[in-house]
């Protein structure tokens, strides 16, 4: 089995591709795929996830000042562990990241980019563990969080308690290896080049 890391903002995007990727495949080839908005996530699950292949369109991340002090430490992540594939349609302002195919590129085309690159790696234990970094509640939580909702504004959202979203934060920074309540939204040292 392989997994497989989506990073986009578009939720159409992500689902579509998630979709498509699960279309045709062969019982030597299925696919776990996760999907995020979030580059701060998206370099922890690279972490401790080990995706196999990271499928991303990060145009629109580097043109977003919450999210694009992120980038670097996401890329330089997934150079130490994993592929990438950039979806692009516009310049990228790294070089040397990854192979890009156009986000334009046919399913077909697309698909056939992924099992070449998921093929030319080295071989899969198909019994690794495969489970998500965080739980639908506390991404969800994240990503209340990272545009800036209080925590009532998340409870009343969600329909849970306050007591209940400190506990999801305080979940989400300790998997996240974050020391404070504000370091999601703080450039780390990584970060800045």
């Amino acid at each position: 089995m392989y997994k497989i890391l989506i990073i986009d903002r578009c939720c159409f995007s992500r689902l579509g591709l998630e979709k498509g990727l699960q279309q045709k495949t062969d019982e030597t080839s299925s696919f776990l795929v996760t999907h995020l908005n979030s580059l701060l996530l998206a370099k922890a699950h690279v972490e401790s996830w080990q995706p196999h292949l990271v499928i991303a369109d990060f145009a629109s991340f580097q043109h977003d000042a919450l999210q694009s002090h992120f980038l670097p430490a996401l890329l330089n992540v997934c150079e130490q562990r994993t592929r990438v594939l950039r979806l692009q349609n516009e310049p990228f302002v790294f070089k040397n990241v990854g192979e890009a195919i156009s986000k334009k590129a046919p399913l077909e085309v697309l698909r056939q980019r992924v099992m070449d690159l998921l093929l030319s790696g080295p071989l899969i234990n198909p019994a690794r563990v495969v489970t998500p970094l965080l739980t639908r509640q506390e991404e969800k939580v994240l990503s209340l969080w990272m545009e800036g909702a209080s925590n009532q504004t998340i409870a009343s959202e969600m329909r849970i308690t306050g007591k209940t979203v400190y506990t999801y934060k305080r979940n989400i920074r300790m998997k996240l290896k974050v020391e404070h309540r504000f370091s999601p939204f703080i450039p780390s040292a990584e970060c800045v080049e």
